[in-house]
């Protein structure tokens, strides 16, 4: 599954990449250049990043379903421990 920036995001990713690079490099990175370093970064390390979302999602969720059993289970043949004794 491919990762798809908006266009929005990734219009902020390349100022993003820009100022990092006038800031931390010794020559700023034009609009292309940090377009196409933004798209290397998502094709190459974006599937690293989303898998382990999505593992940690799973994790997550796994742990929810284990604890169903707890927090929805109801006692069988509970009312004679509810009324107590014959009438």
């Amino acid at each position: 599954m491919a990762i798809e920036l908006d266009k929005d995001v990734r219009n902020e990713a390349i100022a993003s990449l820009q100022r990092y690079f006038a800031e931390n490099m010794d020559e700023p990175i034009g609009n292309i250049q940090a377009g196409a370093l933004l798209a290397f970064f998502v094709e190459e390390i974006g599937p690293v990043i989303y898998n382990l979302a999505v593992q940690d999602a799973q994790q997550r969720m796994h742990a929810r379903v284990a604890e169903l059993d707890i927090e929805c289970h109801e006692d069988s043949f509970g009312y004679w421990k509810k009324y107590g004794k014959r009438r």
